[in-house]
């Protein structure tokens, strides 16, 4: 019996994958300051959340 598939999986390298919706002008906004910083979208929203939580010292 295989085992059911979460909605919130785990990657080989640890990273947990989620579904996320944004509405388009959050979007554009971060498509635009990721090409600024020569990041991919999603390396943006990794950067920014991880800032954003050291800053509040929940993330070491």
């Amino acid at each position: 019996m295989t085992k059911p598939k979460s909605k919130t999986t785990i990657a080989a390298n640890d990273k947990k994958q989620i579904p996320l919706r944004l509405d388009s002008k959050t979007y554009k906004a971060l498509e635009e300051l990721s090409s600024n910083e020569k990041r991919s979208v999603n390396g943006q929203i990794e950067f920014l959340l991880e800032m954003f939580l050291k800053e509040k010292g929940l993330l070491v």
